[in-house]
This record gives structure tokens, C-alpha cells and sequence, in this order.
């Protein structure tokens, strides 16, 4: 395969490459780079079918994030698992691999990446970041043959992708540690001004309510006094996992300090979310927490709860209510929830 510089590149496939490189240093959302990059790529080869797969940083196998051309929709939700199939291959090796006779090559034939489709031939190309293997470009069924020159601008194009691609994969991390609860994990309390600001314009807009549930736990100062605070540490990580696993998949859990908790509900009533903290409530007290240092720790929470419109449409407002309802169970015994 020839070595090509930019004195060899064609001035077409110059402004494309000054275009690619553009685009990209112009965003640091995800999906927009990642659009951006399949829609230069097909600028550069016809073919029936385009796909982006990146790995998934937390299984380490791929995920087709953006497909283009026929048959998109066979590829939502197919993962493909490192060594299996073409893209498995090519991430395993951080090989380019090209793939002329596609009907002989078990690497095709055998894989579930290709479905049920007629596959003739297959380019893929490694995502191959400063800090390594970031996903796999692959082109199905190329309409005209690929020169050595095409591959290997192709392959330039990919390392560039790359690099744009662990960039925004750095920034949301650091974008993600300024929302979150360093102890729990949860977002922390300036992301639920955030969201509880968009959710309620949003609910406004739609005319659906919404709900909060805040939460406190009981005699939590009393673990940290007899136990001592890495315990109790312990204790607020495991409420927080709890609360994720509790809630419905719509439902968005915050730390807001301490040991107090919101569960943001969208388009919940006021009598839903009394249902539904109430069932949370009872499941949090059910199963005891289990410490590393082999105490069991039973832990009940008073529950305040708002709903909008109900109770206004102000992000401190709805807080301060629920809040409010919250300590009247303290004051009445504990363990409960208290709505309007």
C-alpha cells in the first residue's frame, strides 16, 4: 500500500480531508462528530451500507452507534463481542481488513453482524486513538473497487476520527465528574437545578405533571457517631445504588447533600408518585444493608413529596415544599412519605 502525503492527495480529496478535520475540531458532541464522520466517509466510497461501531469502554466488546444506507435498522441493538466476525476481528488487531470474497470468508459468513443480508465484499477500518482502540468504520458492498490510494486516505480519515472522537469521549468525562456526587455516584445538587429546570418548562409545554420525591435518611448521624464516617460513607453509597435500582427508568436520582436524596419523577401525578415513594420507601426498609466490615445496617427515610402544577412551577419552590413535607414526617414519627 503506497505511503500518501498530502503532496501526493488530489486537491478534491484535500478539501474533503481540511473539511473532515474542520468539522471536527468544531464539536466536542459525540454524536455530532460521529455524524460528521460518516457523512464525509460516504463521500468517499459508494456503498450500500456505512456503519460506525464503537466500543464500549465498560463490556469491551462494540456497539453500532450510526449506520447509513440500506437496511439500517437491522443493525439497532447488535453488539458484536472482540474476535467475532469482521469489526471483531479488526478491533481485536487493530488491523485494517479488507475483505474482496466476502461468501468465502468465515469471518462474514459465520458472523451474526451481517444478519440475514447478502454480503459480497467488506472494508473495515480500525478508530485507532492516541490512547487506543476507539471503534471500527466498516463499508459493505463497495460499489467499485478500492484502490491502495483510496484505502489508505480512508485510513487517515480514521485516525483522525479517532483522535475527535477520544476528545469528546474525554470532555463528557470531565462534563460528567462536574455533575456528579463524588460518595453515591448520583448527579449532585447543581445538575438537579438543571434538570428540574428543563423538566419543568418541559412539563409546562406538554401539560403534564411532574413530581419530586426528597428524601432524608432516618438517625443517619447515629451510624457516623457509632460506627464512624467511612461506614457511613459505605451507608450513602449503597442508599444511592438502591435508589437507582428502585426507581423506574424515566426516574432520575440526585444526592443533594448529606444524607438527603430527590427522585425527580416526569409526567408522575401527585397521587402516582405517592404510590410509587411510598412502594420505594418500604423496599429501601425491607433489605438491610450489608457493610463491608460485615455489619448490617436497617435504614428507613422520611419522604417529602412536591408535584407540579400543583405545587408551582419554580425549581426552589417545588424543592423547598417537598422539603418542608419531609420534616413534617420527622416530627410525626418517621419511616413515611407525606404528600399534598
Amino acid at each position: 500500500m503506497p505511503k500518501v502525503t498530502e503532496e501526493r492527495i488530489p486537491l478534491a480529496d484535500l478539501l474533503v480531508f481540511h473539511q473532515l478535520a474542520r468539522s471536527l475540531n468544531s464539536s466536542f458532541d459525540l454524536d455530532t462528530i460521529l455524524r460528521t464522520i460518516l457523512e464525509h466517509m460516504e463521500r468517499m466510497v459508494e456503498a450500500e451500507l456505512w456503519a460506525l461501531l464503537m466500543l464500549d469502554e465498560s463490556s469491551q466488546d462494540l456497539y453500532y452507534a450510526i449506520t447509513a444506507g440500506d437496511e439500517q435498522e437491522a443493525f439497532r441493538g447488535l453488539r458484536v463481542k472482540v474476535g467475532e466476525g469482521v469489526a471483531g476481528w479488526v478491533l481485536e488487531h487493530g488491523e485494517t481488513l479488507i475483505v474482496p470474497e466476502a461468501l468465502d470468508d468465515p469471518r462474514v459468513t459465520q458472523s451474526s453482524e451481517t444478519g440475514a443480508r447478502l454480503v459480497r465484499s467488506v472494508i473495515a477500518l480500525p478508530l485507532r486513538g492516541r490512547k487506543g482502540m476507539q471503534g471500527v468504520i466498516e463499508i459493505f458492498n463497495p460499489r467499485a473497487e478500492m484502490s491502495d490510494y483510496s484505502i489508505a486516505f480512508l485510513h487517515i480519515l480514521a485516525d483522525h476520527a479517532a483522535i475527535a472522537i477520544e476528545n469528546a469521549r474525554d470532555v463528557a468525562r470531565i462534563q460528567q465528574l462536574t455533575i456528579t456526587d463524588d460518595t453515591t455516584g448520583l448527579y449532585n445538587v447543581r445538575h438537579l437545578y438543571d434538570v428540574l429546570g428543563n423538566e419543568l418548562k418541559r412539563s409546562k409545554k406538554v401539560k403534564r405533571p411532574l413530581s419530586l420525591a426528597f428524601l432524608d435518611l432516618d438517625r443517619f448521624k447515629l451510624v457516623n457517631d457509632e460506627h464512624g464516617h467511612l461506614v457511613g460513607s459505605e451507608l450513602l453509597a449503597q442508599t444511592g445504588r438502591r435508589l437507582q435500582e428502585l426507581s423506574r427508568k424515566q426516574d432520575v436520582c440526585f444526592r443533594y447533600g448529606g444524607d438527603e436524596f430527590v427522585i425527580l419523577m416526569p409526567e408522575t401525578s401527585a397521587k402516582s408518585a405517592l404510590e410509587l415513594a411510598t412502594a420505594l420507601n418500604h423496599s429501601l426498609m425491607k433489605v438491610p444493608f450489608q457493610m463491608k466490615n460485615g455489619l448490617k445496617l436497617k435504614v428507613s427515610a422520611s419522604v417529602g413529596l412536591a408535584s407540579a402544577p400543583d405545587d408551582g412551577m419554580a425549581v426552589h419552590g417545588i424543592i423547598g415544599i417537598a422539603d418542608a413535607r419531609m420534616y413534617m414526617v420527622k416530627l410525626h414519627g418517621r419511616g413515611n412519605v407525606r404528600g399534598a
